[in-house]
């Protein structure tokens, strides 16, 4: 039996799935972890808590699969983020992460050596705290020694293959998304490092998704318990691999993704630029596709946060407390920025807004509050798209957002549009087996992977008419409180952040 596995590595975990040629999951494990924030608007993971979550969880898989049956593997991985190397290859300090706000001088000072021409013809993405890019110039502006160091800089995933195979290596879909790329051509961009002066030798070499990169290494065959036979492939940024494993490789699907961040993203056949540099278009799993997306910063984590102010209820008693409220939570909108927000606003400083509490609420409303706040979040993402030409007659649905019913009905209330779910939870990490079972040659392409090994529940959630025109009043309520309170919001979380220190 040839089995693939999938290595997802998120914000705040780390999932290894294990399937066959068809799918079927063989085994799993998974591990959490926090990021570190060691000072307001820092976001921060030291990569051997990756490594050591990925050892573990890879060997608590090999006690339901034999090692050489694991034929190849992949990576699926949250984007943007910085780990530096020294020229030896090792960690030279944390990685600063996607969710990271400390490097706005850097973001100023790239819109302004840019241009807004320049950021549209050369970046074709705005310009956001984050990203590599601004990430490694705040490196460079404020911990000079540690730049001086600096041997290689790569992706989060990307460290998770050195350990593996020993060599520096990334792909066109993760590489695209750190603004020193060049999207239509597909390869790191001359022009854009020339400007910041900053070395073409600090980036790895670039590979399609499904493109082998090596096998693992004894040392890590010694670590993980894998057979140094095993084919390691290039693997992904996030919302690519779980586009695969949501067998997303057509146009006219999307994908809602509620993770830690949230997404809601469209395969294309052209790099859309969007005029206003509100949404994001990265290249996709090979080089004459692309992704074009919405992404909000905050998703799944405003419902874990909400839920930890309160006495721990399992999932069945949280599902059965939202399901009892009414569209509309009772009058109460919730804006989920609560660590700045990216599309549509651009903007690293806000804060969270319960908005319409009164005498009546209480915690089931609330609950459903963040539940629809981080949809209507979505759907603005979800109209931009469309105003570009982007069309889905109906929606993946991936993440938190995939595993509640009532979720999901919220999700199809919002957008007016039918959402499906796959057949697995792990739609990243089953795109990353895929993508390892073409890189082996057990499938011809992505496309015959996701043929065989993708499939969905017998579930359609169909959108309420009646529902949605509660929603269309509440999303426009949403939209304008945020319009109202802007200004607002950016003053109390800058004054909070300098008043906690």
């Amino acid at each position: 039996m040839a089995y693939l596995m999938g290595i997802d590595l998120g914000t705040s975990s780390l999932k290894t799935l294990v399937v066959d040629e068809n799918g079927t999951v063989a085994a799993e494990a998974s591990e959490a972890y926090q990021f570190d924030s060691p000072k307001g608007g820092y976001s921060e993971q030291d990569p051997e808590v990756w490594w050591g979550a990925c050892v573990r969880t890879i060997r608590q898989c090999l006690t339901k699969v034999k090692a050489d049956e694991v034929k190849a593997l992949s990576f699926s991985g949250q984007m943007h983020g910085a780990v530096l190397l020294d020229r030896d290859n090792q960690v030279i300090r944390p990685a600063i992460l996607h969710n990271d706000a400390r490097s706005s001088a850097q973001v100023a000072m790239l819109k302004e050596l840019f241009g807004t021409d320049g950021v549209k013809k050369h970046m074709m993405n705005a310009v956001y705290t984050g990203f590599l890019l601004p990430s490694l110039l705040w490196i460079r502006e404020n911990e000079a020694k540690v730049y001086e160091r600096a041997g290689k800089v790569c992706l989060p995933k990307d460290y998770l293959k050195l350990r593996l195979t020993g060599d520096v290596s990334s792909d066109i879909s993760d590489a695209s998304a750190t603004l020193a790329y060049d999207i239509r051509n597909n390869c790191w961009s001359q022009e854009i490092l020339d400007q910041v002066q900053v070395p073409m030798s600090l980036f790895p070499k670039l590979y399609e998704t499904a493109d082998a990169v090596g096998h693992v290494s004894r040392s890590a065959a010694e670590q993980t318990g894998l057979s140094e036979s095993t084919i390691v492939v290039a693997g992904g940024g996030d919302q690519v691999m779980q586009g695969i494993g949501n067998g997303i490789v057509t146009p006219g699907v999307a994908s809602s993704n509620i993770g830690t961040a949230g997404q809601l993203s469209y395969r294309s056949d052209a790099p859309v630029l969007d005029p206003d540099l509100k949404t994001n278009t990265f290249s996709s799993y090979k080089k004459d596709q692309w992704l074009v997306m919405g992404a909000i910063m905050n998703a799944g984590v405003t419902l874990k946060w909400f839920n930890s102010l309160f006495e721990k209820a399992d999932y069945d008693e949280v599902e059965r407390m939202v399901s009892s409220v009414r569209p509309g939570s009772g009058g109460v909108v919730f804006l989920p920025y609560m660590n700045g927000e990216r599309t549509p606003h651009l903007n690293p400083d806000l804060s969270g807004v319960l908005f319409g509490v009164n005498l009546n609420t209480g915690r089931k409303e609330l609950t459903r509050a963040v539940m629809e706040g981080v949809t209507y979040a979505l759907n603005e993402c979800r109209l931009l798209c469309e105003s570009m030409g982007l069309y889905a007659k109906e929606i993946i649905a991936s993440g938190g957002g995939a595993r509640s019913r009532t979720w999901l009905q919220i999700q199809a209330d919002v957008f007016n549009t039918p959402m499906r779910v796959s057949d697995t939870s792990e739609q990243a990490g089953l795109g990353a087996a895929i993508a390892a079972g073409a890189g082996a040659g057990i499938y011809q392409s992505v496309e015959e992977g996701c043929e065989r090994a993708v499939h969905y529940k017998d579930l359609i959630v169909e959108p309420i008419s009646e529902n949605h025109k509660i929603y269309e009043e509440y999303y426009q309520a949403f939209k304008e409180i945020y319009r109202s309170s802007s200004k607002e919001l950016e003053k109390v979380t800058l004054l909070g952040r300098r008043t906690r220190g």
